[in-house]
């Protein structure tokens, strides 16, 4: 079963408490399994042009309120702060939004530790620095309903007066949903307090909505700070968005050269990830994949890592550990539960093969949009690229970086704890190489009719 279907067997709308009919269905809905889509962005050179194209826009973006209903596709849209400064809004009302947004991502780049390979020099055209000002995404079951909203999109695109596109990417995955090394991708999700869903199996308990939803109480008991006024910020998020070039080959090179055979290759893979390419997370599956737990939502999730403190089964250096510790004992402590996301990544490219070697990265054509929604989506990512992406120091491992999403500038390592003396491998480069992003905001339907109407002027 599906995410999706999964949400919609397990959805009780006497349960919510959100303002459902206000908030972008994108939020809360899980992309299809199969799944298609674009993601095109916009530059705005004319101001009431801009506010026309966003006015016209929001018709075409569903609420949460049928989030769970059957859908062939639907669009969801976010603005960066150089977008909303080009629309007119207000200074005092751009002032509100939080520094990260203000500066964008390109300028945060040191705390993002965007350096090197993933430097904003070499970042795609739709992504230098003021580029991109609206960012629309469509998912949709197949490429007949992807058309169908495509078309729809750049109609109104077309009636507009100084709205540039200045790039589009498709993308799209099938019904075993991996990402460009063959991973069943976006399993872990969290359950949000008032969506109508309760936590599945090993979620333990669903997180405080203003997590993710402004205006709402956060994990603290307050609501996150929100822009001003409560006609834009209400029902909202913030959105971190950033395509990289999966290396694929040179990733699958690393693996062949530390295991003897193929099954030594996936278990290694595995432990780099720490689940199996099937999902199945090595912890409830140490010794082999097991498909049939990979794909049950209700069990792919269910578990910790109170039995294995040491490391053993599931490395603490792998991608799946260093993001989302859970109850492992962390040197450097954090709330983890601030630190949750809502992952929307999508994948591009050729399915992952085993016989991809570094000499065919050079194309270009695997990769993956990691994309993410949170009420504290910029502080939120800037503390996982500094502390738990590019460092060790919190889980006792110095300097080593994480080895599928982690910068090496220079060949890294990765730790596999074994009894008596640990194993390290050499020779980790970069498997994701940054070539752009922005940070974006998400507004309610109602803050997308205000902006598009100049509701300031009234």
């Amino acid at each position: 079963m599906g995410l999706l279907n999964d949400l919609k067997a397990r959805f009780q709308r006497e349960r919510v408490t959100l303002a459902l009919d206000d908030i972008q269905a994108l939020i809360l809905r899980s992309r299809p399994e199969p799944y298609v889509g674009i993601h095109a962005m916009l530059h705005f050179d004319d101001a009431e042009g801009g506010r026309d194209l966003v006015r016209r826009l929001a018709a075409h973006i569903p609420s949460a309120a049928g989030w769970t209903d059957d859908r062939d596709a639907w669009t969801g849209a976010a603005l960066s702060f150089q977008g909303l400064k080009a629309l007119g809004l207000p200074e005092a009302s751009l002032k509100s939004f939080p520094l990260p947004f203000q500066q964008g991502m390109a300028a945060r780049a040191e705390q993002l530790r965007d350096v090197d390979v993933n430097a904003p020099e070499h970042w795609d055209e739709a992504f230098r620095p003021g580029a991109c000002h609206l960012a629309l995404t469509i998912y949709a079951r197949d490429a007949a309903a992807l058309e169908t909203a495509r078309t729809k999109a750049m109609d109104e695109l077309a009636r507009s007066h100084g709205v540039t596109l200045v790039g589009t990417h498709a993308f799209g995955a099938d019904a075993d949903a991996k990402n460009p090394f063959g991973f069943r991708d976006s399993i872990s999700q969290p359950a949000v307090a008032g969506s109508g869903v309760d936590a599945l199996p090993g979620q333990e308990r669903a997180i405080a909505a203003g997590e993710f939803i402004l205006g709402e109480n956060s994990e603290t008991g307050a609501p996150v700070a929100m822009p001003d006024p409560p006609e834009l910020g209400r029902n909202g998020s913030f959105v971190v968005l950033r395509k990289y070039a999966s290396q694929v080959g040179a990733f699958n090179d690393f693996v062949r050269s530390h295991a003897a055979n193929e099954s030594d290759e996936e278990l290694l893979a595995a432990k780099l990830v720490g689940r199996w390419r099937s999902g199945a997370p090595l912890i409830l599956a140490p010794e082999r994949d097991d498909p049939e737990l990979g794909a049950d939502p209700a069990r792919n999730n269910d578990f910790d890592f109170s039995k294995d403190p040491r490391g053993f089964v599931c490395p603490h250096a792998s991608h799946m550990r260093r993001l989302n510790p859970r109850d492992s004992k962390l040197t450097i402590l954090t709330d983890v539960n601030i630190h949750r996301i809502i992952r929307r990544s999508s994948t591009f490219g050729p399915k992952w093969s085993r016989e991809v070697s570094a000499a065919d990265d050079a194309r270009g054509e695997r990769g993956i949009f990691f994309i993410f929604i949170s009420a504290r989506a910029y502080d939120t990512i800037e503390f996982l690229q500094q502390e738990w992406v590019n460092r060790g120091n919190f889980i006792d491992l110095g300097t080593e970086r994480d080895a599928i999403v982690g910068l090496h500038e220079t060949p890294g390592s990765f730790t596999l704890p074994q009894s008596p003396v640990r194993r390290r491998l050499d020779g980790v480069t970069t498997f994701n190489r940054l070539k752009g992003g922005e940070y974006l905001f998400m507004p309610s339907l109602a803050a997308l009719r205000w902006i598009g109407e100049a509701g300031w002027t009234r």
